[in-house]
């Protein structure tokens, strides 16, 4: 367990135990709760304690980035896609490909782009912005 986690009540050690049930399993999990309250941490306890552990954590905070950069920022996109892509970018979902990605304040997502995220949770496939070509990615 990651030693940033500290408590004895019987609500954290209820957490405690889900964590330990759910960090085997190679499966999306959903953390519930308000601002401040520690997902992040309980997110990467999650992480420290699969089969992941080896690999990244790559945590979004999605309402600290703008909506109309957030589909580049989650998914990458091509050269030319928009003015100023100079450059091919990497998303965040292929950047924490084989590990752990952590959305943070996913209800700040656009309604546009919430099909995108279906389709990863449910295909493991992204699609760069201005490309045509399927990616698949393997997060949790």
């Amino acid at each position: 367990m990651s030693p940033k986690l500290i408590g004895a009540s019987p609500t954290f050690r209820t957490v405690l135990d889900a964590i330990t049930m759910v960090a085997p399993v190679d499966s999306a999990v959903l953390l519930q709760g308000e601002t401040g309250t520690g997902k992040e941490l309980i997110a990467r306890a999650i992480h420290d304690a699969s089969s992941r552990r080896q690999q990244k954590f790559v945590a979004v905070n999605c309402a600290a980035i703008p909506a109309a950069l957030l589909e580049s920022e989650l998914f990458g996109h091509e050269r030319g896609a928009f003015t100023g892509a100079v450059t091919q970018v990497i998303g965040r979902f292929q950047a924490a490909d084989r590990g752990t990605l952590f959305l943070d304040e996913i209800a700040e997502l656009p309604l546009e782009l919430q099909p995108k995220l279906l389709r990863v949770l449910q295909e493991q496939q992204i699609e760069r912005l201005g490309g045509g070509r399927t990616i698949q990615v393997n997060v949790e």
